[in-house]
């Protein structure tokens, strides 16, 4: 049976273990709070790095451990029941809280939207929050290559910043290192995994859910790709290609310019 599964995951696995090699994602005695959506993303994830407790043990001989932390936001999210039994099936501990991040939300309308940017810090907040008091040193969330590409777009059209998230960063507030172990994975090879584990899927009830700037961004990615279909690792590769990295900012004199 392990085998059989080890073969679903084996390229998912492999970007998990790339990410971890390239960024020092996880070390010796780390006890990693997963952040647990209910989304196909951080459903795999947690069970991810459920085997790749496995792999980390037989290839580097050490070992850390893992916890899932599913905030409930009270958007009137789907009954989370069909993937707390899912996972009842491993020996995968997941810790449940509920939140008031909702009516903190409702307070805080933008246009009457609710705002993305608030909810995320807030559903990041409360995450890490439930981590510490559970005496997790690290949070990991499941934002992958795709997303990666996305925030650099959005930032390079909405922030004239050639910037995206970081694979890994130490809080230095809540004194938690923040990884995202998903940065080399792309969300197709996420969801094809996710479908073919039969991984249940709860609704978030987000009332923006579809409706934002980043679809937009990902809808113009996807047509991209369609037409150059080398861009997709492309995009992902000058992420992390250094080697090649010419920006105007790298022929400016810091003396002679306001940076």
């Amino acid at each position: 049976m392990y085998y059989n599964i080890f073969m679903t995951m084996k390229k998912v696995l492999a970007t998990v273990r790339k990410a971890d090699e390239m960024f020092s994602l996880i070390e010796e005695n780390d006890k990693i709070a997963i952040g647990l959506s209910g989304g196909k993303d951080s459903a795999l994830l947690l069970y991810t790095m459920y085997l790749y407790q496995f792999l980390y043990e037989n290839t580097y001989h050490k070992h850390f451990d893992i916890i899932g932390v599913h905030i409930d936001l009270n958007f009137g999210e789907d009954d989370f029941a069909p993937l707390r039994e899912w996972f009842g099936r491993y020996p995968i501990t997941i810790h449940e809280e509920s939140s008031k991040i909702r009516d903190i939300l409702e307070l805080n309308r933008h246009k009457d939207r609710v705002d993305c940017s608030l909810c995320s810090t807030l559903k990041k907040g409360a995450v890490i929050k439930t981590a510490k008091s559970l005496g997790c040193n690290k949070v990991a969330f499941a934002h992958h290559a795709d997303d990666a590409i996305e925030t650099l777009f959005m930032n390079m059209i909405y922030g004239g910043r050639v910037a995206t998230f970081d694979p890994k960063m130490f809080l230095t507030d809540s004194q938690v290192t923040f990884i995202r172990p998903f940065c080399m994975t792309y969300e197709s090879d996420i969801r094809k995994t996710a479908n073919q584990l039969e991984i249940p899927v709860i609704r978030s009830g987000c009332p923006n859910d579809g409706y934002t700037k980043r679809q937009e961004i990902k809808e113009l990615l996807h047509s991209i790709y369609h037409s150059y279909p080398s861009a997709k690792s492309n995009f992902l590769l000058s992420l992390y290609n250094k080697e090649q990295l010419n920006l105007y900012l790298n022929k400016l004199d810091p003396k002679d310019y306001d940076l």
